[in-house]
């Protein structure tokens, strides 16, 4: 706690002695322009990644960036989805999951979360999808190897739960939202993106019209090896 309160002072200290008009202009209403889904864990943090300030990101957390398929619960990611696009007009979403993910590892050994985190172990029902899919698809893999394949497919599968809410599914159709997925690698501070016409994971900025339109190459990583150094030939 101590360590928090020095954190304050320093905040108000010398943030805000920096920012007033920032702040001012934020005291007035928020205009995000990105809707960021990532998870609960305390080594993501979204604005550091992103280099993003205050009132730039409208963030949902929880256990493995999971969103429940529309209908499925009435927590509070579905009500957060609806308020970002109707009321913030946000027209970006991005699924960011990371590694060595501790919700993803309760996934993969589901059973043995009932008795102990019997709440946790009905959330990751959610994820149901993923579990299944890495289950049938992905064979003679390691433990290890099989939760990097789980956390890449997940960000795939909540993208898939996301397209279930009707707001998202019509702004989609009407071209006006765009959805993202992205891995983030603790170790390295590595961030891929999801190709979906490929099914592999590329550098983020080679899904930029400008980078595109440069014609240059970039690697494209499948789902089991992400994980590789993306400068690696």
């Amino acid at each position: 706690m101590k360590k928090l309160i020095e954190g304050l002072h320093e905040f108000q200290t010398n943030y805000v002695s920096t920012h007033r008009a920032l702040l001012e202009e934020l005291s007035h209403g928020q205009k995000p322009r990105v809707l960021f889904i990532t998870c609960s864990d305390s080594r993501i943090v979204p604005n550091l990644i992103t280099q993003t300030d205050m009132g730039e990101l409208f963030i949902i957390r929880n256990a493995g960036n999971i969103i429940p398929p529309y209908g499925a619960t009435n927590g509070g990611e579905g009500s957060t989805i609806e308020y970002a696009i109707h009321a913030l007009g946000i027209e970006q979403i991005i699924v960011c999951g990371h590694s060595e993910c501790g919700a993803m590892k309760g996934l993969l050994h589901l059973n043995k979360l009932q008795e102990d985190m019997p709440l946790v172990y009905d959330w990751l029902k959610h994820a149901e999808g993923t579990r299944r899919l890495v289950k049938d698809n992905y064979k003679n893999y390691t433990d290890e190897e099989l939760l990097k394949i789980a956390v890449a497919e997940n960000v795939v599968t909540q993208i898939e739960n996301l397209k279930t809410y009707p707001l998202v599914h019509s702004r989609l159709h009407q071209g006006k939202i765009q959805i993202y997925g992205w891995v983030y690698n603790i170790k390295t501070g590595e961030v891929l993106a999801y190709d979906p016409i490929s099914h592999t994971y590329v550098p983020p900025q080679s899904q930029l019209p400008e980078y595109n339109a440069t014609n240059e190459r970039y690697r494209r990583l499948p789902v089991t090896s992400i994980w590789e150094p993306v400068s690696a030939a």
